[in-house]
């Protein structure tokens, strides 16, 4: 009971230290709050308000009926230009897309034969071209099957491609970016609270008041852990209901609290990640580019920005073993499509055994500093 009472007490002194520590907790409030929102509204892998011109040599009602289809909010109002303009446009950057519909276009189809569209695009914006490029080409293929649907009742498409969104019917990115914004939030604010707080008592020379106090490197490391967790804990789930449910607008299909009982497990590993970065950094600068270095990386490999499918196949094998990896799929999984413990159990697992031998390598580790310190 001795024991976890220190605990306990060392845990208030870091809480009551942490909110002592004004640019701290603005940076805490700020990462949960503010950073979430802008990354989930901010970036976005959908079309919107793309600038298009036209250039219609045919004339025709087809050609009208193209013009027509494209509106905001995906692209702005087609503007009409000659052939001659296109290219001094595009160069000066004032459209990210022109279309040039040949003479006879209507004519060649309606005869049966083949007709082709050129499309122009100012690639200098690739991710906003790709999905362009296939908005356009689908908007291309719906008007022109529906026209020669209407013109010629024998007409009939080869294969019609029916497609349901499951999880998301609109593909809103902000949904999908708000949750990866929030996980990567927790790793990230549990390892720099935890490390700055070891770094922190090194540095303002606190460290010696607790060594000469009859406390265990246990205790010390324990009181930081559940003390800057509870913290991150509290914040997570207030950035869950109040960012991501209620301002964001986002569906949440499974449990919170399931969710939360993920965060929680999860925040064993990245407060030993904390810990360990805190114990082999001298100075707050040494604990800021390894933070860097090593949260990059883990941002990367966990399958939060791109999937894990499509790293190489020995990179999936060495990122099975990271907890960040299966806190990304577990947290989709509870808040995307439903899930409950028994199809997460397994993720869950992977997360407790290997953020628990990480965790007790990085005790160890602050023991033996602590023993050479004193």
């Amino acid at each position: 009971m001795e024991r976890l009472a220190n605990i306990f007490w060392l845990g208030v002194k870091e809480l009551r230290s942490l909110r002592s520590d004004k640019v701290l907790v603005v940076f805490v409030v700020y990462a949960f709050t503010a950073s979430i929102y802008i990354q989930a509204r901010g970036t976005s892998s959908e079309v919107y308000n793309a600038s298009i011109a036209i250039v219609d040599e045919d004339g025709s009602a087809l050609s009208r009926k193209i013009r027509e289809a494209f509106h905001p909010p995906r692209f702005q109002r087609p503007e009409l230009i000659r052939a001659d303009e296109a290219d001094d446009a595009m160069d000066a950057g004032r459209y990210m897309f022109v279309i040039e519909i040949p003479p006879l276009y209507e004519h060649d189809l309606r005869a049966g034969r083949r007709a082709d569209v050129l499309l122009d695009i100012d690639a200098t914006a690739m991710l906003q071209a790709g999905v362009g490029s296939s908005y356009i080409q689908n908007i291309l293929t719906d008007q022109v099957t529906e026209f020669l649907t209407r013109a010629d009742s024998g007409f009939q498409a080869p294969t019609r491609l029916v497609i349901r969104r499951a999880f998301n019917p609109n593909g809103e990115t902000s949904w999908f970016n708000a949750v990866v914004a929030l996980v990567n939030q927790v790793t990230l604010l549990t390892t720099v609270l935890t490390g700055a707080a070891l770094i922190r008592e090194r540095e303002h020379g606190t460290i010696e008041h607790l060594l000469v106090m009859p406390l265990s490197a246990f205790e010390i490391a324990m009181a930081k852990v559940w003390s800057n967790a509870l913290v991150i804990l509290l914040a997570s789930g207030a950035a869950m209901l109040g960012v991501v449910r209620w301002l964001l607008q986002v569906p949440i299909a499974g449990s919170l609290w399931l969710f939360m009982a993920g965060v929680a497990l999860y925040l064993f590993f990245a407060t030993a990640l904390g810990v360990f970065l805190g114990t082999i950094s001298r100075t707050m600068a040494q604990f800021a580019l390894l933070i860097i270095l090593m949260l990059i990386v883990l941002q990367l490999l966990s399958g939060g920005q791109t999937p894990v499918e499509s790293q190489p196949t020995w990179l999936q094998g060495l990122t099975f073993f990271l907890p960040s990896r299966h806190f990304v799929s577990f947290s989709q999984s509870i808040l995307f499509r439903g899930a409950g413990i028994e199809a997460v159990w397994r993720s869950f697992a992977m997360v407790a055994l290997v953020g628990a031998a990480f965790f007790a390598y990085s005790i160890s580790r602050f023991r033996r500093s602590i023993s050479l310190s004193r």
